[in-house]
């Protein structure tokens, strides 16, 4: 049993590093794509900041929702039985 939850510990570790390296490379890929649109056409920056926060609150829900999975594995995990 103590092999399942250090498995467990293990394997959240590998998810929310993954999910933290994952977002940061988007969101920097995000933000340097907003700038040169903004750049290239000044006029729409209120269209394009508004477009780069409408995905920045979706990946926070969805890393919330990670969380939410990880403390279920880590309260609740189904394989020790």
């Amino acid at each position: 049993m103590e092999s399942i939850l250090t498995e467990t510990m293990g394997a959240i570790g590998v998810m929310l590093g993954l999910a933290f390296l994952g977002i940061g490379i988007g969101f920097g890929i995000l933000g340097s794509r907003a700038v040169e649109a903004i750049g290239r056409n000044p006029e729409t920056k209120s269209d394009i900041i508004q477009g780069v926060m409408v995905v920045a609150i979706v990946l926070t829900v969805l890393l919330l929702l990670l969380f939410a999975f990880v403390f279920f594995l880590l309260f609740f995990n189904p394989l020790t039985v």
